[in-house]
């Protein structure tokens, strides 16, 4: 973390500026440090988020709590750095910087390493590696951009929470910490050599940082980019209203009506935010500023001193006693909805999720005791900021270790189910095959032999014959295409494409086996999210796409239909995942009409240069029919994740397009029937699990489908 342990920063010399900034506190304001509507806020915040994490359907905006206390803190922070840089004129650095050290640090080990244990103890093996590399990354306080570098690999965006994914707003409030101090002591120091009033340059520079932490904020969340949650920077201006206010505290002189007024106003908004705001709304951005601004109204309303007419609710026992344990409440919350249902092996319903609110309380409580106030009273009589600096650093090297070897566990766990799949490659009842001989294959639906996802089950696994990502066929600043030479570089290699969306990468792995077995050239080009059709995209799922994604959707999808029309491959495979790729073209026509002409113009183009179009059908619902850990929830009994045909494979746009289409070089691959019955769909056949992720197939039932897609050619 890089602290600095000199005793203190001096901000040079000025005997004038300390006669300036050191004016008695005024007799309006509070007669104690300790604020009841502040803890009352910390309560709401972590009230918002354990409730917007254990009911996500229904309190949907509960994740502005984390904006609560990002204002919160930079105002408590700001106020205590600013009371003794501006009496003293200068600043402790080093006993700041311990202190935080003391009060966070504790509890959060403690926390990161239980739930490192229980993930081993508890989780299946295909969680460790991950959890491990953000478990390491929340120790370093770095989980944020973790998070963010998650965010824009598509391929990483489906994989499932980990037990320390919630410690990215820690990160963040870390990394304010080491910043705003210096921060402080540069703008007062700069303040002394102009000969200005330092209150007024901190405030200047605070304002600054917040206004152009803001516009980008703004910015990045109307374009669309969803990584930016995760950015300091786009967080820095919420710490800054805090500050700000910190700044203004000895102004604020409202009237006991307006005051009492203003925080009502202010909890309003919070109730407002985390009840009307949702998964879609484009956040942090302007969409930030309601809970950010309602926070600072309640701060605001509360420092003048005045009776606060909300006293009666919150300053009640029990919501003073969540501010208390909130951070350590916060902690453990999310480690216990993670493993709750592979610790009972079903989903939480509301009887479980009662029972987990109900042991995370006293957990927090013990640990705010035990940990949090423990790790406070820790100061070593000689140098107490170097050895709290070293006990940090021996911390976090315990916990890199254990992350280390949990990961070395992982690599063991998947080389010995990659053997068990190696072992049953022969069997005539391995996989979709079982579904070709029911009489031979008697529990074509029974557990599987290797029922943990893992990277050995990747979909988007690249085989060593492709390239990295080429600089061709760019969608905005993404990379989209690989070229994968399985000819041996023969001059006269058969040409051969494979384009769509992650639904049809999910199909490489066959087309890679056939690539190998025919020697072709294949060539490869994906864009996540995107259908490859000459259509108006309008979004994923229920969300509406921003103005960036559709650019480079139909900029892609042009660019990939000429490139694909002029190289005049033998075949083109292409898929999608259309069921859920929203268009509208404003035309109002349905949905399967519009892609059945989007898909049809593209298909024409590439049938017209002399190629065969290989359409892979998407296969059957995996993600919104049954919960995505259903086979690992079921292990001895996976026909419990049955659905219903009618209900795991509608209708599929791509499908009716083929119907549509007469064009005798098109080629429609159907494999339904190998994922379902006449009645059901299964998440488990032949002993081998369908699905990698939430929506896409695990690469071994993909790859023992080669066979099939070929046979159709």
């Amino acid at each position: 973390m890089g602290l600095s342990t000199s005793r203190t920063v001096p901000l040079g010399q000025g005997a004038e500026f300390h006669q300036r900034e050191r004016r008695p506190r005024p007799a309006s304001g509070p007669k104690s440090g300790f604020r009841a509507d502040i803890q009352a806020l910390r309560a709401i915040a972590v009230g918002m988020v354990v409730l917007g994490h254990v009911w996500p359907n229904k309190l949907t905006g509960g994740y502005v709590g984390v904006d609560v206390f990002f204002v919160i803190s930079g105002f408590l922070i700001t106020s205590h750095l600013s009371k003794e840089i501006f009496a003293t004129g200068k600043l402790h650095v080093a006993a700041f910087y311990s202190r935080r050290i003391r009060r966070l640090l504790p509890a959060a080990f403690v926390v990161l390493v239980v739930s490192l244990i229980a993930a081993v103890m508890i989780l299946p093996f295909s969680r460790w590696t991950d959890t491990a590399q953000q478990v390491l990354a929340s120790a370093l306080y770095a989980e944020n951009w973790v998070l963010a570098a998650n965010a824009v690999d598509y391929s990483a965006s489906t994989e499932s929470a980990t037990v320390a994914q919630h410690y990215w707003s820690l990160s963040v409030e870390e990394q304010f910490y080491l910043v705003w101090p210096l921060l402080m002591v540069g703008l007062a120091a700069a303040a002394v050599r102009l000969r200005a009033r330092p209150r007024v340059i901190v405030a200047a520079g605070i304002a600054l940082a917040a206004a152009g932490s803001f516009a980008l904020s703004a910015y990045l969340a109307d374009a669309g980019r969803h990584e930016a949650y995760f950015y300091t920077q786009v967080r820095l201006w919420e710490f800054g209203v805090g500050a700000g206010l910190a700044l203004m505290v000895n102004r604020l002189k409202f009237p006991p009506v307006a005051a009492n007024v203003l925080a009502l106003l202010g909890f309003g908004g919070l109730i407002a935010s985390a009840v009307l705001y949702n998964a879609g709304t484009p956040f942090p951005g302007t969409a930030a500023l309601l809970p950010v601004v309602a926070t600072a109204m309640v701060i605001a309303g509360g420092t003048p001193g005045h009776f606060m007419w909300h006293s009666r609710v919150t300053s009640l026992p029990p919501v003073q006693f969540l501010g208390n344990i909130s951070y350590s409440l916060y902690l453990w919350h999310w480690p216990l909805i993670v493993v709750g249902p592979f610790l009972i092996d079903a989903e939480l319903h509301t009887p479980e999720k009662l029972i987990l609110l109900a042991i995370a309380v006293p957990l927090a409580w013990a640990t705010k005791v035990w940990v949090e106030d423990k790790g406070l009273q820790f100061r070593p009589k000689s140098r107490p900021a170097v050895k709290t600096v070293v006990a940090m650093v021996l911390g976090m090297a315990v916990i890199a270790a254990g992350c280390a070897g949990v990961s070395l566990g992982q690599q063991a766990r998947v080389a010995e189910a990659e053997q068990i799949m190696l072992n049953q490659k022969t069997s005539i009842c391995y996989g979709p095959r079982a579904m070709d001989h029911p009489a031979k294959c008697g529990d074509r639906f029974g557990p599987a032999f290797v029922p943990t996802m893992s990277e050995a089950n990747a979909y988007h696994k690249t085989a060593s014959e492709c390239t990295d990502n080429l600089d061709i066929l760019m969608a905005g600043d993404k990379r989209t295409t690989r070229f994968c030479d399985f000819s041996g570089g023969a001059p006269d290699a058969t040409t051969v494409w494979l384009v769509g969306d992650s639904h049809a990468q999910q199909w490489q792995a066959p087309v890679f086996d056939m690539a190998k077995k025919n020697k072709w050239l294949l060539k490869i080009s994906f864009l996540g999210g995107c259908p490859p059709a000459a259509v108006t995209y309008a979004g994923f799922y229920a969300s509406v796409a921003d103005q960036g994604s559709v650019t480079n959707c139909r900029s892609w999808g042009q660019a990939v239909s000429e490139a694909v029309a002029a190289d005049k491959p033998a075949y083109v495979f292409t898929s999608a995942f259309a069921r859920r790729e929203r268009v509208d073209d404003g035309s109002g026509r349905s949905q399967n009409d519009q892609y059945a002409e989007g898909f049809g113009k593209y298909w024409k183009a590439w049938t017209s240069a002399g190629s065969t179009v290989v359409v892979l059908a998407d296969p059957p619902y995996n993600v919104d029919v049954r919960p995505a850990d259903c086979p690992l929830l079921n292990v001895e009994d996976p026909e419990r994740c049955a659905v219903d045909r009618s209900a795991a494979a509608p209708l599929d746009p791509m499908v009716y397009a083929a119907h549509a289409n007469k064009d005798p070089r098109l080629k429609l691959v159907d494999l339904t029937d190998y994922f379902c019955d006449s009645g059901r769909c299964y998440s488990v056949v032949g002993g081998v699990v369908v699905y990698f992720d939430v929506n896409h197939l695990n690469v071994e039932f993909s790859r023992l489908l080669g066979p099939m897609i070929e046979a159709r050619l």
